[in-house]
């Protein structure tokens, strides 16, 4: 059976929400049914066959032909695949409770926003508030696993609670700020004010920062048995971590952020 694909068929005026749009609500409705769906769009709502052309059969694989202008991709979705081929908008994968999601470009911010279970895949670049709280909230990514290949903005994991957020390029600001719980772990460079307020929680970088954060206490280099564990967890997955669990195993520790509860860990591979 092919994936149900969604190609626009021409270029957006205004953003849209397709959260409609997802394995669980599309389960056993018909082709005219699907195309029925009322998308909002801009200021009014509008018939998804109106934007997109409708090809393919099934629900539990969905393809969109992306653009930066298509929001809330796969929004509470618990079952199934969406593909997106291209870029997407903001809040992909907001609330994700199960299933996949692989974007094969960028996009925009809030990405995984307290997100529950599921895997999400970003071959590309994310923006600020990946795996964050939406503003005014406190819990944050809650589970599941989130890999960019690429670099990802400011205030990744802000309020993480749970789960692991990997990110194979360069981090931005305020890493892991006001983290809960949780993992995030990065191969590339990291900007300032990292782990900002940071309660528990690892954050694992294959290279020293430019700086540490004085509220942070250096707790000396330690051969730590849990890293090679953590890593071979992430084996079957399309991430450069799940090779690295027989060689990273020596970090240095720093413990904080001593401002906040200060049971967090900023751990650097050495």
């Amino acid at each position: 059976m092919t994936a149900l694909t969604f190609t626009l068929k021409a270029e957006l005026e205004q953003r849209i929400d397709v959260s409609p749009l997802t394995p669980d609500r599309l389960a056993d409705k018909s082709a005219s049914e699907i195309g029925a769906e009322l998308l909002q769009y801009g200021n009014r709502q509008i018939r998804a066959d109106e934007l997109f052309s409708i090809e393919g059969q099934g629900s539990d694989r969905l393809i969109f032909r992306g653009s930066r202008k298509l929001d809330y991709i796969g929004k509470g979705m618990s079952q199934g695949e969406i593909r997106v081929e291209g870029d997407a908008g903001s809040y992909l994968g907001m609330h994700l409770k199960g299933g996949r999601i692989i974007v094969s470009g960028n996009v925009d911010a809030y990405a995984a926003c307290e997100m529950k279970k599921g895997e999400i895949l970003i071959r590309g670049n994310a923006g600020d508030f990946l795996g964050a709280a939406l503003p005014g909230n406190k819990k944050g990514m809650a589970g599941g696993v989130v890999i960019v290949k690429g670099n990802v903005g400011d205030r990744v994991g802000d309020h993480l609670r749970r789960g692991a957020i990997l990110i194979e390029g360069n981090a931005g600001n305020y890493l892991g700020s006001r983290m809960t719980a949780g993992t995030i772990a990065v191969l590339g460079e990291v900007g300032a004010h990292l782990g900002y307020a940071m309660n528990r929680g690892t954050v694992l970088l294959a290279r020293t920062p430019a700086s540490i954060p004085a509220t942070f206490n250096d707790c000396g280099t330690h051969t730590l048995g849990f890293i090679p564990l953590l890593l071979k967890g992430f084996q079957g997955l399309e991430t450069r971590f799940s090779e690295m669990s027989d060689t990273l195993k020596r970090v240095r520790r720093y413990a904080g952020d001593m401002c906040g509860l200060g049971k967090g860990e900023i751990l650097i591979a050495v």
